[in-house]
């Protein structure tokens, strides 16, 4: 059941990250985020109920849960929240100046070709070309 719970996780994530509207690609990652946080998590035996402490004599810890990736987890767990926090707050404010939330549409704004620091728009020629069953689905042109 946590394998197909994976699977499925795995997949809506990365349907929406490959997706053109930039707010989807955002919230896509965060999934994948959570996607290995339920890997990870998954490592550290799911089914035992005994906290990670060593019995006083002991050497072993016997079937108790593995601590270190609860730990590595609830660390995830808070960059992964602030991360996809401010990388909405960018999507927000991009959609805010450019007034566009498709990924192909905001090439339009990269810099013009005499900026010596950022690399510039080619031009059409070099745009992505969709087949001809596909655009009329899409929309493109």
């Amino acid at each position: 059941m946590l394998a197909f719970t994976v699977w499925v996780t795995v997949s809506a994530g990365a349907y929406l990250a490959l997706s053109r509207d930039v707010f989807r690609c955002v919230l896509g990652l965060a999934i994948l985020g959570a996607a290995a946080n339920l890997v990870l998590f998954a490592a550290g035996r799911l089914g035992s109920v005994q906290p990670g402490v060593v019995p006083l004599g002991d050497e072993l810890l016997q079937g108790a849960a593995n601590p270190l990736p609860q730990a590595l987890v609830l660390t995830a767990i808070v960059i992964g929240f602030a991360l996809v926090c401010f990388s909405l707050a960018l999507v927000l404010r991009l959609i805010q100046r450019t007034g566009i939330d498709d990924a192909l549409e905001l090439r339009q704004a990269e810099p013009e070709p005499s900026d010596p620091v950022k690399p510039p728009y080619v031009g059409e020629g070099f745009d992505p070309v969709w087949p001809e069953s596909a655009a009329g689905k899409r929309g493109a042109p």
